[in-house]
């Protein structure tokens, strides 16, 4: 004989409901709370992994910044490592992209600092100084074959912040102030490799930085004229 389902009295669905609801606010804050914990220990590793490249690299150069090297430096698995960052070239532009963040800061404090004074010269000192302070990060920026997209729509928020910097110099100064900044940051990016390199000698850094400044102060001086003509 088959027995009868057992029916709860309305009383009883109601507090089981109630015991329900309560057990998943609980929950809710406790697993909340697990993940963002989990999340702050990803990306303490992930800072970790960057600060022992860029460590490496600046010691000893960027070849000896390997995935294995890493994991024997901090103290974390291989698998760990590829998990955060695919591989070894993953590494490196996570380096890159925070070296493009930080020399979007010195470019803006120098930039704002400098707001009744020769701005474009306290840009260009700023930038050399950063160049010349964190060599290895540098060429990680800009020498490396990275897959690091320039202008472009995958172009990471840092590195257009970094140019940002550069081209608040020259708005307004021109028709075209991407190109006038382009050429004032390729001006830039060549006396900071040639002087890593050792092709230019530092005794005469001083002497660039006001004869570069010179001229695109009287380019940007003369565009606008030229603008105005037209």
């Amino acid at each position: 004989m088959r027995s009868a389902r057992q029916e709860f009295p309305p009383s009883a669905k109601t507090l089981i409901l109630a015991v329900l609801y309560f057990l998943s606010m609980v929950n809710t804050p406790a697993a909340n709370r697990i993940a963002e914990r989990k999340l702050r220990d990803r990306e303490a590793r992930r800072a970790q992994i960057i600060s022992a490249a860029r460590r490496i690299a600046e010691l000893e150069g960027w070849s000896n910044v390997t995935v294995r090297r890493l994991s024997d430096e901090i103290s974390y698995s291989q698998p760990v490592l590829y998990a955060h960052f695919g591989s070894r070239e993953g590494i490196l532009t996570a380096v890159a992209v925070e070296g493009f963040a930080e020399i979007g800061l010195a470019l803006e404090k120098a930039r704002k600092r400098a707001k009744r004074g020769n701005t474009i010269e306290s840009v260009a000192a700023a930038y050399l100084e950063f160049a010349a302070s964190s060599p290895a990060l540098y060429e990680v920026m800009f020498s490396l074959s990275l897959s690091v997209p320039f202008d472009e729509a995958a172009t990471p928020p840092e590195l257009r912040s970094a140019f940002s910097q550069l081209f608040e110099l020259f708005q307004g100064q021109s028709s075209k102030p991407e190109v006038i900044t382009e050429l004032f940051w390729a001006g830039l990016h060549g006396i900071a490799e040639l002087t890593r390199t050792r092709r230019f000698p530092r005794s005469r850094q001083k002497e660039r930085v006001r004869a570069l400044v010179e001229l695109f102060t009287f380019q940007t001086d003369e565009t606008v004229q030229l603008v105005k003509a037209r």
